[in-house]
């Protein structure tokens, strides 16, 4: 309320009004948190925004200059504050009504608002709709003047828990093609925000249903009926969807139709598991959310990979590197970050790593180590995923003595990583400066090679001692194991 109180008298000096509109609006009434505000002013926005980024000891910026949209960000306890200044002409409740939904077509005097005695505008309805849990839209021209609001729709829904009225829904088919005229980047944000929501299994169904998802990522369209071996339950693209809900399922963050609480209760799971799915990738992403996207994607190749033996077997060799690169393709075209794109990446071409490492019991220490070199920091995100993957498989007929093997060996592969980590590993044995003074080398790549040698052993416990290190560069000398040019 006091960045409200500061601003009001500059953005009320001007012509007519100022207004608080839109999100905050409706947030206000539903009794959420935000720190995005809106306001829309009878003068010049650019010139009030950047003069109320000065009086707030804000940053003031150019968001829109065809549409006059400036925004001031101010630093908050928690996070900062976005407050966006928009002009609008004459009369504001026509102002709303050119807006997207009924629910952020209201408005109330700033003044009163500060005031405790605004008296709110809904030309169109709104407090109504969100009364009775519905998101409509204000006229059916509202996907034509701007596309990004076809996934908005979608993700407003899901984020406030409102049902989709169905003039909208229908409208929204109608125009869905028109989604590919919308910029990667927003979609790409939208995208996020849609996947960082429980029960995003289910919007991305949703999204199929309307005919959305399938012109933003045509390459699913292959999914779709393609007939996997009889171990799994749903066709290539269900079970992708399915592992997505799944994972939700395991993160505690949403119910799954086929398991109960048993189920989940025996899968690793901590605080600190929660907290490393939280960490950050990139702007609007973390581990989260990405891990759900590359459960949507981790057999993207396998239409492209599918074969039919003599014997009627179906196989899909080779799709782990072929999705993996089908991916990366994905997520460039839609504007994610290398970062991003990295990562999911290593989720879709590593995926059926840790069923393969425990084909003949336990796997070993070594195979361990190597595993999370080369997943290179997602190797724990990469155990979640092909959980995820074996519900998906078996759906309605998972066996509840096959999921224990199957945390059975999560838990193993964890536990031996960490001691890896934490006990083995940080007890630095040899270094580079001790071989190349040992055995009169020169410094070069062949060093890093034993280096990375001594390191794998000593992971797997085969050496202990800088002595049993010595020793095993003189193997690597003499036996000539380790000798790039």
């Amino acid at each position: 309320m006091g960045i409200l109180t500061k601003l009001a008298p500059l953005c009320t000096s001007t012509e007519g009004k100022a207004y608080i509109v839109g999100g905050f609006v409706r947030d206000w009434l539903m009794g959420r948190d935000t720190m995005d505000l809106d306001i829309a002013v009878g003068g010049d926005s650019l010139a009030i925004a950047q003069e109320a980024a000065e009086l707030v000891d804000g940053r003031y910026v150019l968001l829109d200059e065809e549409n006059r949209v400036g925004r001031v960000v101010v630093a908050g306890e928690s996070q900062p504050w976005h407050i966006d200044i928009t002009s609008y002409s004459g009369n504001i409740e026509r102002d709303l009504l050119r807006r997207d939904f009924t629910i952020n077509a209201m408005a109330i005097d700033l003044a009163g608002f500060i005031a405790d005695s605004g008296q709110l505008l809904d030309p169109a309805g709104g407090e109504e709709d969100l009364k009775s849990g519905l998101l409509r839209q204000l006229s059916d021209r509202i996907f034509n003047e701007d596309p990004s609001r076809l996934m908005r729709a979608v993700r407003l829904a899901r984020e406030l828990n409102l049902e989709i009225d169905p003039v909208t829904e229908d409208s929204l088919r109608l125009n869905s093609v028109l989604i590919r005229r919308v910029p990667s980047e927003k979609i790409r944000e939208e995208f996020l925000k849609l996947l960082a929501q429980p029960y995003s299994g289910n919007s991305i169904r949703y999204l199929d249903d309307l005919g959305l998802l399938c012109k933003i990522i045509p390459e699913l369209e292959g999914l779709k009926g393609s007939k996997q071996p009889r171990e799994h339950y749903w066709d290539v693209f269900d079970h992708s969807i399915e592992a997505m809900a799944s994972l939700e399922f395991i993160f505690h963050e949403s119910d799954w139709v086929y398991g109960g609480k048993d189920l989940r209760a025996i899968a690793p799971w901590s605080e600190e598991t929660e907290q490393h799915f939280a960490e950050e990738i990139a702007g609007g992403s973390n581990r989260r959310t990405l891990l759900k996207l590359g459960a949507l994607l981790h057999d993207i190749a396998k239409p492209k990979t599918r074969t039919v033996q003599d014997n009627g077997r179906i196989r899909f060799i080779g799709h782990t590197r072929e999705g993996a690169a089908m991916a990366a393709a994905i997520l460039e075209r839609l504007r994610f970050s290398s970062r991003e794109i990295h990562y999911v990446e290593k989720l879709v071409y590593h995926h059926l790593h840790p069923v393969q490492m425990s084909q003949e019991g336990m796997p070993t220490s070594r195979a361990i180590y190597r595993f999370f070199r080369d997943t290179e920091g997602a190797g724990i995100d990469v155990i979640y995923l092909a959980l995820a993957d074996y519900l998906a498989v078996a759906g309605p007929r998972v066996d509840e003595a096959e999921w224990r093997g199957h945390i059975e060996l999560v838990k193993y592969i964890i536990s031996v990583h960490e001691k890896q980590e934490n006990e083995i590993l940080p007890v630095k044995l040899i270094d580079g400066n001790d071989i190349i003074e040992e055995f009169k080398l020169s410094p070069g790549r062949q060093i890093g090679q034993m280096l990375a040698m001594i390191r794998e052993a000593q992971a797997a416990g085969e050496i202990i001692t800088r002595e049993d290190a010595i020793r095993m560069v003189r193997n690597l000398l003499n036996t000539g194991a380790c000798c790039a040019a």
